[in-house]
């Protein structure tokens, strides 16, 4: 049997899933833990918020460069130091918060945890297509490529529902301090067992026969029909935080018993489930069609969750939200890995993945301005408004890939291009 014979699972072994999905945890908690704690601490929402902004900033301004040095040095060089460096600043910054250090300190400290943030979830969508690229055969890469997307997002998924989750719970049975702690452990650990898995060594070593180390230039990466892709995991992070935060302003309203962290699972077991399936679904269902299905389907949801005023009502609309944005976010990665530059992929996912970062930061700060302000229904309107922005970009993607083929179309010899038209009829 050849090596392109084999699975997937045959390269990764079955341990690098586990220690991946385990690996973007702290990730996931980062935001949301910095908020808990510094409100608790310092008793005020507005730094708080501030502060959970400043890690998604850090994140944003570091992650295209921790994706460049990850393309020119491998995953191991770049991720063990920096998984280390994270994992002192989460462990340092519950102690900077409780010292009463004063307000510019503590989100100088923040940012630090952003622009250190190993994104573990990047990193495995980048290995893993570059072990499918040089190691399955032709025939299988498609398939199996749209199985790993689906995988990945289904990961982040149910990352983004445990990671507040587990603050929550660590916050409210140990202090609020403990959510942080527990992050640092696991950046110690587990970002570095990632980094140090053989796996890294296969996507940065072999390269297909004929395939050269040459990298595209950065410019490939700034192009529109990437830019789009970032543009539209922003609002899907846009809808994420706007989603937890006015949930937990409905909670608060809604009276003794209703836990946020519970019903915003609820959505993500819905979404996790859907962008699993989202395998099954025919290739003639294309990529740039499913985008615009399900972010109006996400949008839709959205729309009636606004309008809802009873726990009853919410939960179904929650359980309809997820069918919609986990198929968003696996269409969304699935494109950008077909579309990411030669020698470019962990820049263009870490571009994704620091674009959904930042916007959960941003709309959990903005939502629960509104939110204390007294507006609980206009911030359970700003998920519904973060939708229809995914749903109206997924219409600017279809128009640059129209735009792309008639270019194309216009580039090839006429006889070619009746031979093309041919065929494709």
């Amino acid at each position: 049997m050849t090596s392109n014979d084999r699975s997937l699972i045959h390269h990764t072994g079955r341990v690098f899933f586990p220690i991946a999905f385990i690996a973007r945890l702290p990730f996931a908690m980062m935001v949301v833990g910095v908020l808990t704690l510094v409100v608790s601490a310092t008793g005020s929402v507005g730094l708080g918020g501030l502060t959970s902004a400043a890690v998604g900033v850090g994140v944003v301004i570091a992650g295209p460069v921790i994706g460049d040095a990850v393309d020119r040095f491998g995953q191991r060089r770049v991720l063990v130091p920096l998984g280390i460096l994270n994992g002192l600043l989460l462990g340092v910054f519950p102690i900077v918060v409780t010292a009463g250090a004063p307000d510019p300190l503590i989100l100088t400290a923040a940012a630090a945890i952003g622009l250190s943030a190993p994104q573990a979830a990047a990193m495995s969508r980048s290995r893993l297509m570059g072990i499918i690229r040089v190691r399955l055969s032709p025939e299988h890469r498609p398939r199996t490529l749209s199985r790993v997307m689906s995988y990945e997002s289904a990961a982040d998924e149910t990352a983004f529902v445990i990671g507040p989750f587990l603050v929550g719970i660590l916050a409210a049975a140990i202090a609020p301090w403990a959510p942080i702690a527990i992050a640092a452990a696991l950046s110690l650990v587990f970002v570095t067992a990632f980094a140090l898995h053989p796996s890294g060594l296969i996507a940065a070593a072999a390269l297909a026969p004929g395939e050269s180390e040459e990298r595209a230039p950065i410019a490939q990466v700034l192009r529109p029909r990437i830019l789009v892709l970032v543009a539209g995991t922003f609002g899907v992070g846009l809808f994420f935080g706007a989603t937890l935060t006015s949930l937990t302003a409905f909670a608060q309203t809604a009276g003794e018993g209703v836990e946020a962290g519970l019903l915003y699972g609820l959505m993500g077991i819905g979404s996790a489930a859907l962008a699993l399936a989202v395998v099954l679904l025919p290739s003639r269902f294309a990529l740039r069609h499913r985008w615009l299905v399900f972010a109006a389907v996400l949008a839709i949801s959205a729309g009636g969750y606004a309008a809802s005023d009873s726990l009853g009502a919410v939960i179904v609309m929650l359980l309809l939200m997820g069918l919609g944005v986990g198929p968003t976010l696996v269409t969304l990665f699935s494109i950008a890995g077909h579309r990411s530059p030669v020698g470019r992929s962990a820049t263009t996912m870490t571009l994704l993945g620091s674009a959904l970062t930042l916007a959960q930061a941003l709309a959990s700060a903005v939502t629960g301005a509104i939110a204390e302000a007294g507006d609980v229904r206009l911030a359970m309107l700003l998920p519904t408004i973060a939708a229809v922005l995914v749903l109206v970009l997924g219409g600017v993607n279809l128009a640059i890939e129209r735009r792309e083929r008639a270019a194309e179309r216009a580039r090839m010899p006429r006889g070619a291009r009746s031979t093309r038209s041919l065929v494709s009829r």
